[in-house]
């Protein structure tokens, strides 16, 4: 059987929204509400954050000892060989890639991406590329064997810093499977990862809603029910917009 590890990418450098990894959601820090959901996937092996070696994340090497979540510190900039790094310390082979403004992820749709992985013929399962579920639950899986061939290989610095990108842009080398949201899901526009003080509110006010009810055990259906119940909350962060990769 596999080993199916996922790596959480944190550091405490942001340019939009400086510590936002150990900003506090309901009363713990933004990558507690991480590890928490990734705890609760059925398909996982371990978890583990890949920091930088910068000093200011000192503070993250601090939680996860706190929150017993095995660390791996590399480069600050070359993101691929730190998930690399971080992935073979934990003798990973299967790779599910996540970042640490993801603080709603849903468990469900992070079983699903590896559940179809190891289902179909393929090499990278995603729902990241083609858009259709909500930005920030998004699930990315792919071998280790071939994440460390693009490091070894591929020195491009859009590759070097954004992990899976070589896989993406060649399809021709890649079997790709798209996972696209059900109809119910389909919420492209809604923001639910962090990268700016607006994302913070609107998570805030989503956990404070949810959590008392739920828990930590709430996914996109709770979420989008919550929004039909008030429409107003989704546009604490609607006009915030994601930078081009490219």
């Amino acid at each position: 059987m596999p080993r199916i590890i996922a790596s959480i990418e944190a550091r405490m450098g942001s340019s939009r929204l400086p510590g936002k990894v150990l900003a506090d959601v309901g009363g713990v820090p933004a990558l507690t509400r991480v590890v928490r959901r990734l705890r609760r996937c059925k398909t996982l092996d371990g978890i583990v954050l890949a920091t930088s070696t910068a000093p200011a994340d000192d503070a993250l090497v601090q939680w996860g000892r706190a929150e017993d979540v095995p660390t791996f510190r590399g480069s600050e900039d070359d993101v691929l060989q730190r998930v690399v790094g971080a992935q073979r310390a934990q003798g990973a082979d299967l790779v599910v890639e996540v970042t640490g403004d993801c603080t709603m992820l849903d468990p469900e749709v992070i079983d699903l991406g590896v559940q179809s992985f190891r289902e179909n013929d393929c090499d990278v399962v995603t729902n990241a590329r083609k858009a259709s579920y909500p930005m920030g639950a998004d699930v990315q899986v792919f071998r280790l064997s071939d994440l460390a061939h693009v490091e070894a290989t591929i020195s491009d610095p859009a590759v070097r810093e954004h992990v899976s990108l070589y896989f993406y842009e060649h399809p021709d080398l890649y079997r790709i499977i798209h996972l696209l949201a059900p109809p119910r899901w389909a919420r492209p526009e809604l923001r639910l990862q962090l990268d700016y003080p607006e994302d913070l509110r609107f998570i805030r006010e989503v956990y404070a809603r949810l959590e008392p009810t739920f828990g930590d055990g709430f996914g996109i259906e709770e979420i989008l029910a919550l929004l039909r119940r008030e429409p107003a909350l989704a546009k604490i962060n609607a006009h915030c917009h994601e930078r081009p990769v490219r």
